[in-house]
């Protein structure tokens, strides 16, 4: 028998866990199942813009080979100049890493990080690859409450109250997901201000920077704390509808000469991956400088503002739910009210739902959250599906107990 990796018995990926595995018995046996359960937005007609695409075909002539360990020279400039346009002075192009999506940078930043119990702040609920990655570098992840009454703003005093000697690192998700909490400067300046405090890094996953509705405006971190050794992640997987090119970035700055030893070990990791997908980096440098299809569809009559309006609406008008009106993002986390819905097993609730009503959401718990009380849809589809997603949640919880 071989054994899995003790470093793996604490590791928790639920939304991509039993829940997942289930959907897929469900679809061998031949049944069609609805899934809102991923934020991918190409099975739903969200296509990559073309000029992205043309530009990655137009240069695969020139990628057929190894890049720098970083990434081409080109996408990195192009990264640079996109946080300089924000604020943030500093970045230069050898301050950019890119990578395999922001997944790969996200244990990247945090294996040249933490020893043996080392924390690092992620709040809650969160994307539950931060808690996971947390875990597997060897750290403790120590969760910081999101407010719902706030509309989901972490709780500055939880923040400040869950520091200890071993804390070395804070994470940021803005806008967030599961939530589409979009924090404002107020917030930030105090996540920030507690860094500044306790000296800690700040990895800052902005990748929904761009997905935003009404008034909502983001503030870039690294921006607001040109003191501070920030990490800014972001890449083409919901802005520019390209996930599976598997291309995102991460862009250091601050004082960087009191990090040159942590740097180091960031680059010896790039190396160790040899580089990041080459043909994907040709499409950054289109990406952030061509037309920002994006806001076509986040305003007024645009795609998702409208979808995100009619399912916000619809999942509201089921007896015993409610929903924050997400600011950013791509998701609806709603609330099951205890007194109506007596939930203990948010986990077996998205199963039973799934085998009822071949639906696939995400369950709270599964990011994190504490309570068993709330469920993720996204708003990709169109509303016709959208109304069809609803109107099944609506009968499966008519009768539904635990």
């Amino acid at each position: 028998m071989v054994a899995q990796a003790s470093r793996l018995k604490n590791v928790r990926y639920d939304i991509r866990g039993p829940v997942l595995r289930r959907a897929q018995e469900l679809e061998s046996a031949g049944h069609r199942i609805l899934k809102l359960n991923l934020g991918n937005p190409a099975p739903w007609g969200l296509a990559t813009p073309e000029p992205i695409v043309a530009d990655m075909v137009h240069n695969l002539a020139d990628a057929e080979g190894y890049s720098d360990a970083r990434g081409i020279y080109s996408a990195r400039v192009a990264v640079a100049q996109y946080y300089q346009t924000l604020g943030v002075e500093s970045v230069q192009p050898d301050d950019v890493f890119l990578g395999n999506g922001v997944s790969e940078l996200i244990v990247m930043s945090l294996q040249a990080l933490l020893n043996t119990g080392d924390e690092v702040l992620v709040p809650s609920p969160d994307y539950p690859l931060w808690t996971g990655a947390v875990t597997l570098c060897g750290g403790r992840p120590v969760h910081y409450r999101c407010e719902e009454s706030l509309g989901w703003e972490p709780d500055l005093e939880h923040v400040a109250a869950q520091i200890t000697p071993n804390t070395r690192a804070i994470v940021i998700i803005n806008p967030n997901n599961p939530t589409g909490a979009v924090y404002s400067r107020e917030t930030l300046l105090g996540l920030l201000d507690i860094a500044r405090r306790h000296e800690l890094l700040v990895l800052a996953d902005e990748i929904y920077d761009k997905i935003l509705y009404d008034d909502a405006r983001h503030e870039c971190a690294a921006a607001l704390a040109p003191d501070l050794l920030v990490l800014t992640m972001s890449g083409l997987s919901k802005t520019y509808r390209a996930a599976g090119f598997r291309s995102g970035w991460m862009a250091l700055s601050g004082p960087l000469h009191r990090a040159s030893e942590y740097v180091e070990g960031l680059q010896l990791l790039a190396n160790m991956r040899l580089c990041p997908n080459v043909p994907a980096q040709h499409a950054v440098q289109t990406a952030l400088g061509g037309f920002q299809s994006i806001k076509t569809l986040i305003r007024p009559g645009g795609r998702l503002y409208e979808q995100r309006n009619h399912a916000w609406q619809k999942i509201n008008e089921i007896p015993g739910v409610d929903c924050v009106k997400p600011d950013g993002a791509l998701y609806l986390f709603a609330r099951l009210d205890p007194e109506v819905h007596k939930i203990r097993d948010d986990q077996r609730l998205i199963i039973d739902l799934l085998e009822q009503q071949l639906m696939l959401l995400s369950h709270g718990t599964g990011f994190n959250l504490p309570t068993p009380d709330h469920i993720r849809m996204v708003f990709l589809a169109p509303v016709d599906v959208l109304d069809d997603a609803t109107d099944r949640l609506r009968r499966f919880l008519e009768t539904y107990t635990q």
